[in-house]
């Protein structure tokens, strides 16, 4: 099961750089949902100096079962340096 997260988990950072055009940062989130998963990524929107600055959003990404994105929105959009306190 592992193997099969990481694998979609590349697989999603790979495809959703290539639609938002943006250097994909990581995953931060998979979950199980009833047609597939639901991937919350992060894309690095906006680089500055200092990188703190930096202006990243988190994507969730929709995947079916056979590990197809089917969609996917921008649900968040902070700067690198900033602490969520939820």
């Amino acid at each position: 099961m592992t193997e099969r997260l990481s694998t979609i988990a590349e697989h999603v950072l790979e495809e959703l750089e290539a639609l938002v055009g943006c250097p994909a940062e990581g995953v931060t989130a998979i979950r199980r949902d009833d047609d597939g998963w639901v991937v919350t990524a992060d894309i690095l929107e906006l680089e500055r100096v200092p990188e703190t600055t930096d202006v990243l959003a988190s994507y969730e990404v929709t995947v079916d079962k056979d590990g197809e994105i089917t969609g996917y929105h921008r649900v968040n959009r902070y700067l690198r340096a900033q602490v969520d306190d939820r």
